[in-house]
């Protein structure tokens, strides 16, 4: 059911396209040729704030909505992707009222998106060179979701057909069946479409990778901006700021997130592990001594071996274990660790100087105490 009758006013259901500010665009699910069918059949009652729009178009509505107050007031937030209810629409000014918003199926928090279907991740195999350890810390946030993963890898024209078939041979050894495709010459965009079908699809990878080409390719009327890569850096530079969805016209919707380099790993190092689809293929086989193994140094661990990214699961367990801890520090304020941070972002753990006695005086103490020696010599 697309629509209901309340209490005198229509309610649509829709859904949030983007979010600005204090306003909600919102796109509908019937379409202004269903709405107009409504009309002519009497099964909405018209009023002057409902006036439908005169064209014919096959093409759902947009709406720029507000929420209502009472959504304010118990702390109901709208992010893009929401499923809402609309409430007293007027056509004529293409504005209207969120009224409601339908549980969720699920949520990301970075970028703040729900009821998605799967990720595409999207790298460059040259121009910028692919960086193993970044697609890896990438691969790592993408299944912390839950979603499914789909791996792109654009700009493959730039490289030959063997160094493809490498490419191709260690990242199936890493559990993922790569789509090679190029934005410039056309390649594979259609068999990339069809796997992108009647889906929410997030779009995320490092800058200048290509991402807003490819959503350019594929959506050809959105005509997103483009970036260009940084020659000294050999990074691409930012181009999208803020989260929107687009429509597919092969069905379905597209999301596009604001690019960077480093995402942060938000795991505990007990469930870093899953996140490695090697590592959960040993898991499957076999079963570590302990069960809270974290297939490092422990005897007996069905995990720790040869395989080709076990550099960069200890890397991020380091990583994970320095979260933690500085998270129990925060939560402890008793606690006898501090965090000192060093160049390029990394973290070292010191022990806290608990008694001041261990603490150097000021000079001002110091002079006080002198001063005060003076005086009771003179006395």
């Amino acid at each position: 059911m697309t629509e209901e009758v309340l209490q005198g006013s229509l309610r649509l259901l829709g859904t949030v396209l983007a979010v600005q500010a204090n306003f909600y665009r919102v796109q509908l699910d019937v379409t202004d040729t269903e709405m107009r069918r409504h009309r002519d059949r009497g099964a909405i009652n018209l009023s002057t704030s409902l006036r439908l729009p005169v064209t014919e178009s096959p093409t759902p509505p947009l709406l720029l909505c507000t929420r209502r107050t009472r959504l304010k007031k118990i702390g109901q937030q709208v992010i893009v992707g929401d499923r809402v209810l609309v409430e007293e629409p007027d056509w004529a000014g293409k504005r209207g009222a969120i009224a409601d918003v339908l549980p969720r199926q699920n949520q990301l928090d970075r970028p703040a998106i729900a009821n998605v279907n799967q990720i595409l991740l999207v790298f460059a195999v040259a121009d910028p060179p692919l960086e193993p350890y970044q697609l890896s810390r990438f691969l790592v946030k993408a299944e912390s979701t839950g979603l499914d993963v789909v791996l792109c890898l654009n700009k493959s024209d730039l490289i030959t057909t063997q160094q493809q078939n490498q490419i191709n041979e260690y990242l199936i050894s890493w559990g993922y069946q790569p789509s090679f495709i190029s934005v410039y010459k056309s390649i594979n965009i259609d068999k990339l479409s069809i796997r992108l079908k009647d889906k929410i699809t997030v779009v995320a990878g490092p800058s200048g990778v290509g991402k807003s080409s490819l959503i350019n390719a594929l959506i050809p009327s959105i005509n997103l901006r483009v970036g260009e890569i940084s020659g000294k850096l050999a990074r691409g530079r930012h181009t999208t700021r803020h989260v929107e969805l687009f429509d597919l016209p092969s069905g379905g919707l597209l999301a596009d997130t604001p690019g960077f380099n480093q995402p942060d790993l938000d795991c505990s190092p007990e469930e870093l592990a899953v996140y490695f689809p090697e590592a959960r293929q040993r898991l499957a086989v076999a079963r570590c001594r302990f069960s809270d193994c974290l297939h490092r140094d422990e005897p007996d661990c069905a995990v720790r071996g040869d395989w080709e990214r076990y550099q960069h699961y200890l890397e991020f367990l380091e990583e994970a274990i320095a979260r933690q801890s500085q998270l129990n520090q925060q939560a402890d304020p008793e606690s006898t660790i501090k965090v000192k941070t060093k160049g390029k972002g990394k973290q070292k753990y010191e022990p806290k100087l608990e008694s001041k006695k261990y603490r150097q005086k000021s000079r001002r103490t110091q002079l006080q105490e002198l001063q005060e020696l003076y005086r009771e010599s003179e006395e």
